[in-house]
């Protein structure tokens, strides 16, 4: 019997983001609290039509918005590692990035009572020991990869990696990985970023997203009898409300595509229980 997955993710940053790249004047710090609108309206979306979900929070959004927060856990939605500031791991040392990992373990087990089982990089960047290190910690599963659309996958440790030579593929490790895709994200096609050296155009119409979405989910449906489709999506973001509109109308694509939408842990663990190759 086929089975389809649609994993809801939002990745709650507020303005940590924008505090990464040095963007702190008060019009930054500004876009970033957007976000705290946004959960409120994701949530209520959400639980209109009972789905799960999964929010990935940095550990100084944790405690910048304790209540907010609380409200995401009260709802019953995951709440995944996202770094303890939005710095990407590939940009810290490595007693750095244990050091963050550890804060925002610690974070996350204040305001649930348990520790994360999954982790999902700031920005999408690995860096060399990232994966030793979530290993090291407990972890279950990554989403920061994108070896796959809609097939999980064991993450890999010791690749070789060089300019002049075929690169060498290291073993599988213990940590499964959910993959996600800059496509499927909705801040590459609608956020809007001028830095000094670039400019981001984004604020794609939202129907032509949606209709993208939309056929990613229905070629899964065609391709395989079981996988997993991520959405990543930033409430600073989606939360604005045209986005609104067509985030609901995406749940009512995918119901009517009887897409089965889970947490993502426990798409990892489906996957582990009956589905790892």
């Amino acid at each position: 019997m086929s089975r389809h997955i649609a994993c809801m993710t939002f990745d709650f940053d507020a303005m940590s983001g924008f505090i990464a790249r040095g963007m702190t004047t008060p019009t930054a710090i500004s876009r970033g609290e957007f976000g705290a609108i946004g959960v409120g309206r994701i949530l209520a979306l959400l639980k209109k039509y009972a789905i799960p979900a999964t929010f990935y929070v940095p550990g100084v959004v944790i405690g910048t918005y304790p209540g907010i927060c609380q409200e995401i856990a009260d709802a019953g939605h995951e709440i995944g590692h996202h770094g303890w500031t939005h710095v990407p791991p590939a940009n810290l040392k490595p007693e750095q990035e244990e050091k963050g990992m550890i804060q925002g373990i610690e974070a996350i087990k204040r305001l649930t009572g348990a520790v994360p089982r999954g982790y999902r990089s700031p920005a999408w960047d690995l860096s060399k020991v990232t994966v030793e290190l979530l290993l090291r910690h407990g972890f279950l599963y990554d989403s920061s990869t994108m070896g796959n659309d809609h097939n999980p996958y064991r993450v890999r440790v010791g690749d070789r990696v060089q300019l002049e030579e075929p690169v060498v593929f290291g073993r599988a490790a213990d940590l499964v990985e959910m993959p996600i895709s800059w496509s499927l994200d909705d801040f590459p096609h609608f956020e809007y970023l001028r830095t000094p050296t670039a400019i981001a155009p984004g604020l794609m119409n939202a129907e032509n997203v949606l209709q993208n979405w939309t056929n990613d989910f229905e070629y899964m449906t065609r391709a395989t009898e079981w996988g997993v489709l991520t959405y990543t999506c930033h409430p600073y973001v989606v939360g604005r409300g045209h986005r609104m509109m067509m985030l609901e109308r995406l749940l009512l694509n995918l119901m009517e595509r009887n897409a089965v939408f889970r947490k993502l842990e426990d798409a990892a663990r489906e996957y582990l229980a009956g589905h790892a190759s």
